[in-house]
């Protein structure tokens, strides 16, 4: 079994399949570390795939980055070689690079550049740095494949940044409430939900070329301790 650490309960539908355990984390990461660690034991590795944000200003909605780190605070966990080549080789047009992961939701344009600026990370998302410590933690090979939503230079509008709910599903009440307190941000919540439905097509379809086990390791992968670099 491979688990699966993503946001949404949507991003789960998409990529549910035999040999895979799909976790939501719905922008909760103590639930969602919780929930790696309680089904982790006889797991064969943990991938973090989904969504993400650009941090690299020429990356675009849909375009698919495969982590050859995940960074988490100070820390830089490494992601398994031969399976991140994997996936490199099977996905569309894939960038190699940092994947950052952070417990709060980077929606400012100003803040994805001091982030790129700071960490060199290509992309960040909510899920990524949980999955990298729970494997660590089980000595389990980690990898990382995401897929880009909003771009470096999109701020997110004030109602996508209250869009999700602890369980993965859509807020839509507070949607519309957030909506109704400042309706001019209509025309960029529908450029960012046109965004996010080229990731969501971009998922969809790298999920169909990966296949069974999204390429994880077999029984025979060593998972031995992952290293730990600290940056």
């Amino acid at each position: 079994m491979i688990l699966v650490a993503t946001g949404l309960l949507r991003e789960a539908r998409i990529l549910a399949g035999p040999g895979l355990e799909v976790i939501a984390g719905g922008g909760d990461p103590a639930r969602l570390e919780a929930a790696l660690d309680a089904r982790a034991h006889g797991a064969g590795g943990i991938i973090s795939m989904g969504i993400a944000g650009a941090l690299a200003p020429d990356l675009r909605p849909g375009d698919w980055v495969v982590a050859e780190a995940v960074l988490d605070g100070a820390a830089r966990l490494p992601a398994d070689a031969a399976w991140a080549s994997r996936l490199l080789a099977r996905l569309p047009r894939a960038r190699a690079g940092a994947v950052l992961g952070r417990d709060l939701m980077a929606a400012e344009a100003r803040e994805k550049s001091a982030l790129h600026r700071a960490t060199g990370a290509l992309a960040v998302d909510m899920e990524s740095h949980v999955a990298a410590r729970v494997a660590r933690r089980h000595g389990l090979p980690l990898a990382c494949a995401r897929a880009v939503s909003d771009g470096a230079a999109r701020s997110l509008p004030p109602a996508a940044r209250v869009g999700m709910r602890a369980d993965g599903s859509m807020d839509l009440p507070a949607v519309l409430r957030a909506l109704l307190a400042a309706p001019l941000q209509l025309p960029a919540l529908v450029r960012t939900g046109l965004e996010a439905e080229r990731a969501f097509r971009a998922l969809f379809r790298g999920h169909g070329l990966l296949g069974p086990r999204l390429l994880g390791p077999g029984p025979g992968t060593d998972l031995g301790q992952l290293p730990l670099d600290m940056a």
